[in-house]
């Protein structure tokens, strides 16, 4: 029989929180509900969760902050943050953080499954594949262990950095279009997840200073292109 995946949810609005437990566990999943941005901090480093769903505006400890924790815990764990907050800055602070999701309320307990069932899915898919490692320059990039490494040194990816650099070292000094990237990684290519992707491919752009003969530009209207002198698989 196969295991249940489970859920961190983070709601302080009980009504809702529990509606949204009990809809997560009839479609199938071990969902823990947690009313404060502390106690779901101590739920997840005392459980075993495959996501997590985390309201912004909680007590004693918000959405971001305990985001942010979790992150510090684990760089992997995909997270859907929920918000009444439809402000661009708030949202775009969310992918800064790292979130792979963005649901503002009210929504449907249908779209949340939705988008937590495609992020399972992709995360899920990519534990499956097989390893495979890029030289990109003088660095080395490990999809499967999500490292990059440059002379002895190695930074841990995120799952979206990791997804993100894939996709441009498989377009190698080819344009990788914009709308086929959101629509691989983020699912949706609504302004939101475009200015997501902005934020990841400056983080990019950052962890690959180190070799000066790598660059990552802009294609305007297209989207962007990986130029690097060498790039095997």
């Amino acid at each position: 029989m196969e295991e249940k995946q489970s859920i961190l949810l983070c709601e302080d609005d009980e009504n809702l929180g529990m509606l949204l437990r009990e809809y997560l566990q009839a479609k199938g999943y071990n969902a823990e509900l947690c009313a404060d941005g502390d106690a779901g901090y101590k739920a997840f480093l005392k459980g075993k969760f495959d996501i997590c769903v985390l309201d912004v505006m909680m007590p004693i400890k918000d959405g971001f902050t305990l985001a942010q924790e979790i992150r510090a815990a684990n760089a992997n764990i995909p997270i859907i943050f929920l918000t009444a907050k439809t402000l661009k800055e708030d949202i775009l602070e969310g992918f800064k953080i790292g979130a792979d999701d963005y649901i503002t309320k009210p929504f449907s307990m249908e779209e949340l499954v939705f988008r937590i069932e495609a992020i399972l899915r992709r995360v899920c898919g990519k534990k499956n594949k097989e390893s495979s490692v890029y030289k990109i320059g003088r660095f080395v990039f490990d999809t499967q262990k999500q490292l990059l490494s440059i002379d002895g040194q190695q930074t841990k990816l995120t799952t979206k950095e990791s997804e993100l650099l894939a996709l441009l070292c498989s377009h190698a000094n080819e344009i990788l279009q914009r709308d086929f990237a959101l629509k691989t990684i983020w699912i949706d290519d609504n302004y939101f997840n475009a200015r997501s992707m902005d934020v990841y491919i400056t983080k990019l752009r950052k962890h690959l200073k180190a070799d000066d003969s790598i660059e990552i530009i802009n294609i305007h209207g297209k989207g962007y292109k990986l130029i690097t002198p060498e790039v095997e698989a």
